[in-house]
C-alpha cells in the first residue's frame, strides 16, 4: 500500500516540467548568488564553523577552490534545467547546490531560505526527470506514464510538507502554546524592525505600525502555526492541497510584508510545483510559442515571394 503512493503513475512531461521550472529558479539563484558563494576567502578563517557535509573539512578552501566549484554549481545548473547528460548533471547539481550553501553557512551564520530548493533539486536529480522535454531526449518518444516518474515528484512534495511540518513542531518545542496565547509574534515583529532600523537596515514600516495593535497579532500567530501543522494535509491533493498552497503563499507575503524576509522560491511557488499537473499549462506555452514561430515564418516566406514578384 506504501509502495503504491510513492509509486503513482505520472507522466514524464510533468516531472520534466517541473524538473524545468525548479532548475530555472535554482539555476538564477546560482548564478546571482556565485560572487557570494566564491568569495569567502576574504573572512577570517578563525570564523570558519563547517556545517553540514563541509563538516569534511577542517579549513577553508583557498579562494580559487571556491571559485571553481561555484562556477561548476551554475554550469551544472544549467545542464539540469536543459536535461543535458542528465543522469551525471541531475545528481551532481544537487550535491554542488548542497555544499556550496552549506559552506556559506559555515562562517557563523546559518542559512535556511535555500534549504527547501536544495532538498527539491536532490530529489529531482534522482529520477528520470529528463526522459521528455530534454537535450537528451530529443528525437525520442515520450514514454508512457510510470511510477518511476511519479515518486521523484511524490518525494519532492513531501519534502515540502514535511519541512513546513517541522517548523511548526519548531514553533511547539521553542515556546508551546504561548505563540498563540501571549504577544510572542507581535514583540518578535516589533523586535525585527527596531533591530533593523536601529542598523541601518532594510525593515518593514508596516510591521512597526501594526506592532501598536495587538488584537491582530494572536489570530496571524495561530493561524501561521495551524498553517504548518497542517502540511501533510496537503499530500491529499485536490482542493485541500491548492488551499493549502495558497495559505502558505499568502504566510510568506504576509513575512515579506511584515518583516523585508523574502523567501522567494516558496513565495513565487516553485517549492510547490511538485503537487500539480504542470506540463498541461506548460504544454500549452510551448504550443503557443511553436504556433508563433510557424506564423512569424510563414509570414517571412509571404514577405520573400512578394519582393521577388
Amino acid at each position: 500500500m506504501t509502495a503504491r503512493r510513492w509509486f503513482v503513475d505520472a507522466p514524464a512531461e510533468r516531472l520534466a516540467g517541473v524538473r524545468i521550472l525548479i532548475g530555472l529558479f535554482a539555476f538564477g539563484y546560482a548564478v546571482a548568488r556565485l560572487p557570494h558563494f566564491a568569495r569567502f576567502s576574504r573572512f577570517d578563517p578563525a570564523s570558519f564553523r563547517p556545517v553540514g557535509p563541509v563538516q569534511l573539512l577542517s579549513t577553508p578552501l583557498p579562494e580559487a577552490a571556491t571559485w571553481a566549484i561555484a562556477i561548476a554549481t551554475a554550469i551544472a545548473g544549467a545542464a539540469f534545467t536543459l536535461g543535458y547528460r542528465y543522469r551525471i548533471t541531475g545528481p551532481l547539481f544537487g550535491v554542488l547546490l548542497l555544499w556550496v550553501t552549506s559552506y556559506a553557512s559555515s562562517w557563523g551564520m546559518i542559512f535556511h531560505t535555500e534549504n527547501l530548493m536544495v532538498l527539491q533539486v536532490l530529489a529531482l536529480g534522482l529520477g528520470p526527470a529528463a526522459d521528455a522535454w530534454s537535450l537528451d531526449a530529443r528525437g525520442q518518444t515520450v514514454p508512457a506514464p510510470s511510477g518511476r516518474y511519479g515518486w521523484p515528484l511524490r518525494l519532492a512534495a513531501s519534502i515540502a510538507v514535511l519541512a513546513y511540518f517541522m517548523a511548526g513542531v519548531a514553533k511547539l518545542r521553542h515556546t508551546g502554546l504561548d505563540w498563540v496565547t501571549t504577544d510572542f509574534l507581535r514583540n518578535y515583529v516589533a523586535y525585527d524592525a527596531l533591530r533593523k532600523k536601529e542598523l541601518g537596515s532594510l525593515y518593514s514600516p508596516l510591521g512597526a505600525v501594526l506592532a501598536s495593535y495587538p488584537a491582530l497579532w494572536k489570530p496571524l500567530a495561530g493561524l501561521s502555526l495551524t498553517a504548518e501543522l497542517a502540511a501533510p494535509l496537503a499530500l491529499l491533493g485536490g482542493r485541500i492541497t491548492k488551499t493549502w498552497v495558497m495559505v502558505i503563499i499568502g504566510f510568506h507575503a504576509g513575512v515579506l510584508a511584515l518583516m523585508m524576509i523574502l523567501f522567494a522560491y516558496p513565495l513565487f511557488g516553485f517549492a510547490f510545483v511538485p503537487f500539480f499537473e504542470v506540463e498541461r499549462p506548460l504544454t500549452r506555452v510551448k504550443d503557443w510559442a511553436r504556433r508563433g514561430s510557424s506564423e512569424s515564418r510563414s509570414g517571412s516566406r509571404k514577405n520573400q515571394d512578394r519582393d521577388l514578384a
